[in-house]
């Protein structure tokens, strides 16, 4: 038995036929987490959706910013935008399964002494705090009232947290961090504009893993979302989308039942134009 962990796939199913093979993945005995952006930018996103929904209990799913995209576009509430590639799931006739089990994702999962999330997880916040807030949004998404959420969701404040805010703000700023974080400053102000690589942080921000005294530098936090942040493994932080949409690799983090890690790659000859 053995776990993985893989970054970013968005849409591009062949590396990951081609990455499972490799480590002769068997749903029956492992466990595959996926850290989001399952869907856009690549040629094949609905045969993503439908290779892991068929793996069934096998493999658990952090949603990504472009996968509430796509449901907010299926919702009505968003627009495409230039370089989305959504349109085979839109106009599948599979179309309501996909999306409902999409929608039925997390927001982050803990397994395995691993904090699973797809972009990032705010200084202030422990563990346990970024799962019951996780929770919160994952509630909302499963829910009647989605629609009201869809038409809320985008924006970019709030951009710091706090703990007596409620309504919108407060899923806004949980799905922000959990979705779309990259640099914050050091008492956890958001920063969304810049998306280069750590060493081109903004004046008065830094990447969110290099906060001092962050609440999870005691356990390992898995993250994709950061492609410009290149391959970084960490005994506590371990950034694994390494750009397959864009021409680079798929990877994975594999943990065995003895403790053992090994890090597999998948290259993605494909390169897709970055917009």
């Amino acid at each position: 038995m053995a776990v993985y962990w893989i970054g970013d796939v968005q849409g591009c199913d062949g590396p990951l036929e081609r990455l499972l093979a490799q480590v002769d993945f068997s749903a029956s005995r492992d466990t595959l987490v996926v850290l989001g952006d399952l869907v856009n930018r690549g040629p094949a996103s609905a045969q993503v959706l439908r290779r892991l929904m068929a793996m069934d209990n096998a493999v658990q799913c952090v949603l990504g910013n472009h996968d509430l995209h796509l449901l907010a576009v299926a919702a009505g509430a968003g627009r495409l935008k230039p370089g989305d590639t959504l349109n085979g799931i839109l106009q599948a006739p599979d179309r309501p399964a996909l999306l409902d089990w999409l929608r039925h994702q997390r927001m982050a999962i803990w397994g395995h002494g691993v904090l699973a999330v797809h972009a990032g997880v705010l200084p202030s916040w422990s563990v346990a705090q970024t799962l019951s807030l996780a929770a919160e949004v994952e509630s909302v998404l499963r829910g009647p009232d989605v629609s009201d959420f869809w038409h809320q969701m985008y924006g970019n404040a709030p951009a710091t947290w706090c703990d007596t805010l409620s309504g919108v703000d407060r899923l806004r700023v949980v799905v922000n961090a959990l979705t779309r974080l990259r640099f914050c400053s050091a008492d956890g102000v958001m920063e969304f504009a810049n998306k280069e690589g750590a060493d081109a942080a903004p004046a008065g921000f830094m990447p969110w893993f290099e906060v001092p005294g962050r609440m999870t530098a005691d356990v390992t936090v898995a993250f994709g979302h950061w492609s410009t942040l290149g391959q970084l493994i960490r005994p506590n932080v371990w950034a694994l989308d390494t750009g397959c949409v864009w021409g680079g690799c798929l990877s994975a983090m594999r943990l065995e039942a003895d403790g053992q890690r090994a890090l597999i790659q998948e290259k993605c000859p494909q390169a897709q134009k970055p917009g």
